[in-house]
C-alpha cells in the first residue's frame, strides 16, 4: 500500500511539474561552458558540436531531479549513437559534493556525463529558478528548448526526436 500511494504521489507529481514547462525557446546560440567532471577533467560545449545536447540541471537531493534519471539513461542508451549526448549539471554543493555525486552515479548506474555546476554555467543560461532544469541544444549549438520541472520520458523523447533528426 506504502509502494502504490508513494507511485501515486509521484505520478501527480509529474502530473503537476508538467504545467511548469516553457515553451520552446526561439532559436538563440546557446552560451559557451566549460566544467568539471567527477574526474576533474574538463567538459566543454566545444567537444559537443554536432551533437544534439540535453543540459539537465540537478542535485542528488532533488526528488523530481531523481525520478528522471532513469529516462536520462533509456534515452541515451536508445539515441547515443545517433548523436544525442545528455549531461548531468550537478548543482549539489558543500566539501564533499564530488564525492556524493561520484557515488550517486554509479549507484543509479547512470550511462552520461555528469559535471559539477558552477556560478558561471548558472548565470550562462540565465540563473536556476527551480531544478531540474533542463535545456535542449541542436547540432548547430542553437538552444530550442528549456523546461523546469520533471517531465515523463516519452513526453520529452518527442522533444527531442525534433532536433535529432
Amino acid at each position: 500500500m506504502k509502494t502504490l500511494r508513494s507511485l501515486l504521489g509521484l505520478a501527480l507529481l509529474f502530473v503537476a511539474v508538467a504545467h511548469l514547462r516553457a515553451e520552446p525557446v526561439p532559436a538563440a546560440a546557446a552560451p559557451a561552458w566549460k566544467l568539471k567532471d567527477l574526474n576533474g577533467n574538463v567538459v566543454s560545449s566545444d567537444q559537443f558540436k554536432g551533437k544534439v545536447v540535453v543540459l539537465d540541471f540537478w542535485a542528488t537531493w532533488c526528488p523530481p531531479c531523481r525520478a528522471e534519471i532513469p529516462g536520462y539513461i533509456a534515452l541515451q542508451k536508445k539515441y547515443g549513437k545517433d548523436g544525442l549526448v545528455i549531461i548531468g549539471v550537478s548543482c549539489d554543493q558543500g566539501g564533499n559534493a564530488v564525492q556524493t555525486v561520484k557515488s550517486f552515479v554509479a549507484k543509479q548506474g547512470m550511462n552520461y556525463v555528469v559535471a559539477m555546476a558552477d556560478d558561471e554555467i548558472q548565470a550562462a543560461f540565465g540563473g536556476m529558478d527551480a531544478i531540474p532544469t533542463t535545456f535542449l541544444i541542436d547540432r548547430n549549438g542553437q538552444l530550442r528548448d528549456r523546461k523546469v520541472g520533471a517531465e515523463p520520458e516519452a513526453v520529452y523523447e518527442q522533444t527531442i526526436l525534433k532536433y535529432l533528426k
